[in-house]
């Protein structure tokens, strides 16, 4: 065994470095080329504010940062900066307008052979979130999303059409982004029209089995067209911990852990946990199962990918309860842990506790598909003469963070790959603001729509581009 303490970090040979974004938040031409409209595109406030009847001016995702004009000129940025591999969503309403249609939008279907063609010019492996929070809009009004079990049906028929068109230019797919986080945000993660507040638990539980099947589909076909893929599931991953050593706020954390833990174990073991069961006994749920659906669960994931931001705590002392604030995440502040100006508790070493708890309940591989810290950039002219924005905190939040994952690769877990979100800046899925920034490239684009949508590299783009030309070795331990 290699020394961990001598300072060199070591990442496997061949690992998969690089950036996220999805659709939704960086294409724009939201009703062009023949797409239909998406949730996301009623959603002017991200995910916490009011849903608009139709597509309004202050939605700054209609625009985003115009990538589907401008995406040779970012590829090639992140050509630069070397990316191994890019993580990106395909947009379901520009390849099914409204969703359950038979046949396929071309101009849709073109638009990511052109953008996988540009990435592999550069020897860049295309990442593919098949939903990425946006369901066609029509399919959320008229069906109510996935409460209803046609939409396995639609999200089958869009998964193979993208399978077949793709299949010798992608080789790592995703079925669901953070699909957990359909507890917090039915809308904007399932599609579910029914307001939050009046959605019963039954029906929720209902979507999450009707995506769940949908997924494990989606997994069975791309073995089958794409023999030489790798597919997996996505998770919001948000290591709980006890607020006290109390046996009660113990417990309080592991039942915590296990509503997000049940995704991945469904995803990974192919069936309901226990502990699962025995919540929907306790809550008077009774999942609908159809023939046919416990075989389709075995159909299980190649590997598991998650975002990692944050972890909580938890108590079972309702005085001590508080939520951390404009978060997707409701928990207790952590009162060892810096936050992030959003609120986002900073602890790198819950990346490596989370890698570790994945791998020794799986044993499969793990893909880090989202890290990044959401800050407030300025512009300025550099030394050179260049503009760019002097951002040292986002280099310290990535290498701490990076470091703890070459810890858990020491403690011998595999880990495939590191793609931070946001590497080039896109409109937040939670706030839905551009001047909550996460890239390595600044994009000129306002909250108020002014900006010139020109690119700029932060001083962390020529940090992330040492990191990866040395596979990990500049990190700062």
């Amino acid at each position: 065994m290699s020394n961990s303490h001598n300072n060199v970090l070591n990442f496997p040979d061949g690992f998969l470095w690089g950036g996220a974004i999805a659709a939704n938040q960086a294409e724009g031409a939201f009703d062009q080329y023949g797409k239909g409209w998406s949730t996301q595109d009623v959603a002017p406030k991200g995910v916490m504010g009011p849903i608009t009847e139709t597509p309004t001016e202050d939605n700054m995702k209609l625009v985003g940062i115009d990538f589907y004009h401008r995406y040779k000129e970012d590829v090639k940025l992140f050509a630069e900066m070397g990316f191994k591999v890019f993580r990106t969503s395909i947009a379901w309403s520009r390849i099914f307008p409204k969703g359950d249609e038979t046949e396929p939008n071309e101009e849709g279907l073109q638009f990511y052979d052109d953008l996988f063609d540009e990435c592999l010019k550069y020897g860049i492996q295309p990442l593919v979130t098949l939903s990425h929070y946006e369901t066609p809009l029509h399919l959320s009004k008229e069906y109510d999303g996935w409460v209803n079990r046609k939409l396995i049906g639609f999200y089958a028929r869009y998964a193979e059409t993208v399978f077949r068109r793709y299949k010798d230019k992608v080789k790592y797919w995703l079925t669901f982004n953070e699909i957990n986080s359909i507890l917090e945000a039915p809308f904007m993660s399932g599609g579910i029209y029914t307001p939050k507040d009046k959605l019963s638990k039954q029906d929720l539980y209902q979507a999450i089995h009707h995506e769940l099947v949908a997924s494990a589909t989606a997994v069975k076909l791309c073995h089958e067209i794409i023999p030489d893929a790798q597919i997996g599931c996505m998770i919001l991953s948000m290591p709980t911990y006890p607020l006290t050593p109390n046996p009660d706020d113990v417990i309080a954390a592991m039942q915590a852990e296990h509503k997000n833990y049940f995704f991945g174990d469904v995803h990974v073991r192919g069936r309901y946990p226990g502990y699962m069961k025995r919540y929907f006994r306790e809550h008077g749920i009774e999942i609908k199962m159809e023939a046919g659906d416990e075989e389709t669960l075995l159909h299980t994931v190649d590997f598991i990918s998650f975002s990692y931001y944050v972890s909580i705590c938890e108590t079972a002392d309702p005085s001590q309860k508080e939520e951390g604030q404009g978060n997707l995440f409701s928990g207790v502040p952590n009162p060892y842990l810096q936050a992030s100006e959003w609120g986002w508790q900073i602890d790198p070493q819950g990346l490596r506790y989370v890698l570790n708890m994945f791998y020794d309940r799986y044993q499969k591989p793990l893909f880090i598909v989202e890290n990044g810290l959401g800050a407030v950039d300025e512009l300025v002219t550099g030394p050179d003469g260049e503009k760019t924005v002097e951002d040292d905190y986002r280099i310290q939040y990535l290498n701490d963070h990076l470091v703890q994952v070459a810890e858990a690769v020491e403690d011998g877990v595999e880990v495939m790959g590191f793609t931070s979100w946001g590497c080039i800046d896109v409109v937040s899925a939670s706030s839905a603001q551009l001047k909550k920034r996460y890239g390595y490239i600044y994009v000129d684009r306002h909250d108020d729509g002014s900006g010139t949508l020109e690119r700029y590299r932060k001083k962390s783009f020529h940090w992330y581009k040492e990191v990866i030309s040395t596979n990990g070795r500049s990190l700062k331990r």
